[in-house]
This record gives structure tokens, C-alpha cells and sequence, in this order.
């Protein structure tokens, strides 16, 4: 029998690549204004350990949760949905 149950996942951007084997991924959900109804952007940034999968910055990346790994790590890079296309 296998362990496949249905993990939490959030698709963002990565922003830092700095650290050993973890990434910075912003994650943007668009909500309503409490008074004025207007569609308005918030972000949060989460830590994500990489292991096989090594995005790079500005990679559209799928994340889902895991168990916790460090203070603030607790989500893993699954899947790179989109590579960033940098121009210079």
C-alpha cells in the first residue's frame, strides 16, 4: 500500500537561490479589498528544500508541504512549471 495522500501545495516564483539546498519562493493570491471589493495582490515568502529538482532564479516552481525540516522549512520544490527566460 502506498503513502500517497494529498499533499498542500502553492505554485510561486523563486527569488533567492543563495542558500545551500533551499529556495526563497514568493507565493502571490489575489483577494478581495474588505471595503472597496477591488482585487488586491498579497505575497508570502516560504523556504523550500531542493534535492533532485534545482531551480533557478526566477523559475515558476510548484511547492508542497512536507514535514518540518528546519525552523522555517517546511515545503519542497516538486515540480519547475515554468524557467525563467533571462535576458543580458
Amino acid at each position: 500500500m502506498t503513502d500517497e495522500r494529498k499533499r498542500q501545495s502553492l505554485v510561486g516564483e523563486v527569488v533567492s537561490t543563495k542558500m545551500d539546498k533551499t529556495v526563497n519562493v514568493r507565493v502571490m493570491r489575489e483577494i478581495a479589498h474588505p471595503t472597496y471589493n477591488k482585487r488586491v495582490k498579497r505575497f508570502n515568502k516560504y523556504l523550500a528544500h531542493v534535492a533532485t529538482i534545482v531551480p533557478k532564479d526566477g523559475d515558476i516552481v510548484r511547492i508542497t508541504s512536507m514535514r518540518p525540516m528546519s525552523k522555517r522549512k517546511r515545503w519542497q520544490v516538486s515540480e519547475i512549471i515554468r524557467e525563467s527566460v533571462k535576458v543580458g
